[in-house]
């Protein structure tokens, strides 16, 4: 059992491992996944002591979250679930947009709840703003869950901070999901600031940037990051160029580079969660020795020297999804 100090997600929240698993890759969003190693990478992180582990009902359409169902199948009370919903999927794997009306939350969460094989869900959040329905509506629905004793706690995934004080007013949210790295610094510019005024938490996703930072590239077609702008093109052939300094201050300090960003994501967000990607139990273990190296001040300013804000090229995501961020405008 590891005895890393435990995080309290905002000023009421539940308490929580200082990393998260995210198991969006074990459905396929990074090309073909080993079932089996999957489940012995869940079982792997609870026994060396995380907690939190994030999935979608989106995710390989209901596969991730049958998976994880099978995984904590007699762990239960050892671990807490977050879970996203509202993205729509098409046979074939097409996507078809959002829906958080009340009737489709409760809906969502219904079949959240079987697949998973539990009675409550720790942390229930809607993927994306859907445009069509106002954010009280969707929380109001939330609300309605936890009352009824199916949901635990609220939270908001890649949101901007008027959507943040909206969903505040109706129900206490616990955090915040949203992509933060290394080469993802948007937040740091108001959102970090509102959700600590607020008392709210934060689960940061991308602290590899989908494994950009070590190195990683697309497997294929069935792979998304294909489609990603910092993946393709002279965008990457420039990252890389980012990439080896990182690598080089990394095995100056003793780590890997996956260790060296995630070490920096938590000296400069402490008291907040990454959430780290791991596939395999190989990459969970190299994930979890980053909890052994802290940053200071003088290291933190010597990375951000060598790979300062903006150094990489690229937006996060396709241009289409990032007019569609509400965590952007």
């Amino acid at each position: 059992m590891n005895d890393a100090k435990h995080v309290t997600m905002g000023a009421n929240g539940p308490r929580v491992f200082p990393l998260a698993l995210g198991c969006m890759g074990m459905s396929g969003m990074y090309g073909p996944a080993d079932e089996q190693e999957s489940i012995a990478t869940i079982h792997a992180a609870i026994d060396a002591g995380v907690t939190l582990l994030d999935t979608g009902d989106f995710y390989g359409v209901g596969h991730n979250e049958r998976l994880i169902g099978r995984a904590i199948e007699g762990r239960r009370d050892r671990v807490q679930l977050s879970v996203k919903f509202g993205a729509l999927r098409a046979p074939g794997g097409g996507w078809g947009g959002v829906d958080n009306r009340p009737a489709a939350v409760k809906n969502f969460a219904a079949y959240s709840l079987d697949r998973l094989g539990v009675e409550v869900i720790d942390i229930y959040r809607p993927a994306r703003l859907d445009p069509n329905v106002p954010i009280e509506d969707t929380i109001g629905a939330i609300a309605d869950l936890v009352k009824a004793g199916y949901v635990r706690h609220i939270g908001l995934s890649e949101v901007g901070v008027d959507t943040v004080r909206r969903a505040a007013a109706v129900h206490p949210i616990v955090d915040l999901q949203i992509e933060y790295s290394i080469a993802s610094r948007g937040p740091e510019t108001k959102i970090f600031g509102e959700l600590r005024e607020l008392g709210i938490g934060a689960t940061l996703y991308g602290v590899l940037s989908r494994g950009l930072l070590t190195g990683s590239a697309p497997t294929g077609p069935g792979d998304f990051r294909a489609w990603l702008p910092r993946f393709a093109g002279d965008h990457r052939t420039s990252n890389d160029d980012v990439v080896a300094k990182l690598g080089e201050l990394a095995r100056a300090h003793g780590m890997t580079r996956g260790q060296l960003a995630i070490a920096w994501v938590r000296a400069k967000q402490p008291g907040f969660v990454p959430v780290i990607g791991a596939r395999t139990r190989v990459q969970l273990a190299e994930s979890l020795g980053a909890l052994a190296h802290g940053l200071d001040a003088e290291a933190i300013a010597e990375l951000e020297r060598i790979v300062p804000a903006g150094a990489f090229a690229g937006d996060r995501y396709a241009a289409e999804q990032m007019h569609h961020l509400d965590s952007e405008r």
